[in-house]
């Protein structure tokens, strides 16, 4: 059964979590040095609401589409593997179907593996029923679309997979589900590549519930969100976790500061995310050092974006981007670039005819951002675009 969460998300392709915003439609002045390119519209065959990107080793970026592609035995199709090129040559690589064996509906970007295969989840399917369908899986993609499905969830051990699993430094990939497990309130997971799968943690709402994805820090501890859940105020928490499990709060989200996104580790040592809604309304930039102290970077007002509901990413000029899906200049939808003290600069507005709703951004080799966007753009199936701000690769 697909749950609220996964429904409205990809219903709506605005934000993961239940929130709704009601902004003004102001004006919004981007800067004039940004250039962004639509490289590529959807038009529902071949695919629909496309996840972030991944760069593989040969310079090409591979993505999945939550819906849409050629099978149509899912009602709003089953789903799709894509690689584009950074001019925007595309090919579908993959179409999901609805058998019970595999899985449907990816959900979240690929992961670059150490051995350049990707691996990816579904939020549904799999050998497992979870009410009316299966329980999700983990899936196994190469460059040139061969996929193999390598784990089924079973709702003990999780169910529902809405973020992409990490390759941690041991070489296991690390990951969570929104729903399942013990407490039916999600889980996190370790998935070797020899097969073995290992049950690390289920939340029980006091230390969160409906956990985004994690990001591996540099003391080899594991760092995470959750959407909701927390002590009292069910508005999210961060949390970190050794490799072997013993999962500890780092940090409850109060309502004015609300539904965060998956953290990033600046090259400073501390972390850097966003969260959607709250009192704050639009959302906020924060940052939050190893000992546990959190503050405000940014508050967004509607005209610089709103509800900023994608992780963070650090360049090469060493300044953190990101996207919102709400607010500009059309209520479309920002890029934005903040630096670690807080100044933010809005890059582009999304003007629907380009795209809305735009998903994490990634740096490509060439230094320019690559991204998607859920819905938008000459189908209204969403997009992938290319915005150049001059910026050197990445090192």
């Amino acid at each position: 059964m697909r749950t609220t969460t996964m429904a409205l998300w990809r219903r709506d392709l605005l934000q993961r979590h239940t929130i709704l915003l009601t902004l003004c439609v102001l004006t919004a002045i981007p800067t004039p040095a940004q250039t962004l390119t639509t490289l590529f519209s959807f038009n529902g065959a071949n695919g629909s609401g496309p996840s972030p990107l991944a760069q593989g080793r040969d310079g090409n970026f591979y993505g999945t589409t939550n819906s849409g592609g050629s099978n149509n035995t899912c009602y709003i199709g089953c789903g799709t593997v894509f690689q584009i090129t950074p001019a925007g040559v595309f090919t579908t690589l993959y179409n999901f179907d609805s058998s019970r064996s595999g899985g449907h509906y990816p959900s979240g970007a690929l992961t670059l593996a150490s051995n350049g295969d990707f691996y990816g989840v579904t939020e549904e399917g799999g050998p497992v029923r979870c009410g009316s369908s299966g329980c999700g899986t983990i899936f196994r993609v190469t460059s040139s679309g061969a996929l193999a499905t390598v784990h089924g969830f079973n709702d003990t051990d999780g169910s529902c997979p809405g973020a992409t699993p990490i390759q941690a430094a041991d070489g296991a990939f690390y990951g969570t589900t929104v729903c399942g497990g013990a407490n039916k309130l999600g889980t996190v997971y370790r998935y070797a590549p020899d097969g073995t799968f290992t049950l690390l943690e289920s939340f029980d709402s006091l230390n969160g519930s409906s956990p985004n994805g994690l990001i591996q820090a540099s003391d080899g501890i594991f760092y995470g969100t959750t959407g909701q859940g927390g002590d009292g105020s069910d508005v999210g928490t961060i949390f970190r976790m050794e490799p072997g499990g013993n999962l500890i709060t780092v940090y409850s989200f109060a309502p004015k500061r609300a539904y965060p996104s998956a953290v990033t580790q600046g090259s400073d040592g501390d972390f850097y995310g966003t969260t959607c809604g709250g009192t704050l309304n639009a959302g906020t930039v924060f940052k939050l050092t190893p000992a546990g102290a959190i503050s405000t970077l940014h508050q967004f007002s509607g005209p610089d974006g709103a509800c900023p509901a994608a992780a963070l990413i650090q360049a090469s000029d060493g300044n953190f981007y990101g996207t919102a899906v709400r607010g500009g200049s059309g209520d479309y939808g920002t890029i934005f670039e903040i630096t670690p003290e807080g100044v933010l600069t809005t890059l582009h507005s999304f003007m629907l005819t380009d795209g809305q709703g735009p998903s994490a951004l990634v740096q490509g080799t060439d230094g320019n951002f690559y991204g998607t966007t859920g819905l938008g753009g000459a189908n209204n199936y969403g997009t992938v675009f290319q915005l150049s701000t001059g910026l050197q690769p990445p090192k």
